[in-house]
């Protein structure tokens, strides 16, 4: 009830006119404030899991049905990823061992891709690509993945696509990929590496704790 008063409140007193069909402007503005309220108030930072957290080697169960639930947890997932910030996230680094991936590698951050229960089709090539992690914060190391390939999954709207990606975006795919199968992009290193990385993640989050 406050926030309806704040929300009527706010609107001026020329926002108040009615239709020939007798529908009140001041209504449907108060309606469409509310419903964007609504759309950014219930979404959250989640906490992500940091490497080596042995969380993180769960394999994710594929997602039965796209429902509100799976909804929400995108909702979650992009809010999470963009005030990281990153360029793609899994479920599984928030603990939710679910297929779910989300990635944006737009300059503007404006173009969320979901992808639900993904699966590779074909994958060609190689390049080797210098990757970081949100679960290994301050790490970057080089990694040899394909170059093209095309993934099939489902959307947010649970329709099946099937997507050609090649380059950054290929990347970020079979990276955040690896994470529903339980891997981290560490573990593509040499043992030195990957003793020294997980060691200078131990001493962080003691320092952080």
């Amino acid at each position: 009830m406050c926030l309806y008063i704040f929300l009527a409140s706010v609107l001026s007193a020329q926002d108040v006119r009615t239709s020939k069909s007798g529908l009140n402007f001041r209504e449907v503005a108060l309606n469409s404030a509310c419903n964007s309220f609504n759309n950014q108030a219930f979404m959250a930072i989640l906490d992500i899991l940091n490497y080596p957290d042995p969380r993180l080697y769960t394999v994710a169960e594929p997602v039965q049905e796209v429902d509100a639930t799976i909804h929400r947890l995108i909702d979650d997932m992009a809010e999470t990823m963009y005030a990281a910030p990153g360029i793609g996230l899994a479920a599984t680094q928030v603990n939710v061992h679910r297929q779910v991936i989300v990635i944006d590698t737009s300059e503007d951050k404006q173009n969320l891709q979901v992808f639900i229960n993904p699966r590779l089709l074909t994958q060609c090539g190689s390049q080797d690509y210098e990757e970081g992690c949100l679960s290994v914060p301050g790490v970057y190391e080089t990694v040899t993945r394909a170059e093209k390939i095309t993934v099939e999954a489902l959307g947010r709207d649970g329709k099946p696509f099937t997507l050609k990606a090649e380059g950054l975006l290929a990347v970020c795919i079979q990276h955040e990929m690896d994470h529903l199968l339980g891997k981290v992009f560490v573990d593509y290193l040499s043992q030195l590496k990957q003793v020294r990385i997980k060691n200078k993640m131990k001493k962080r989050q003691r320092n952080h704790a």
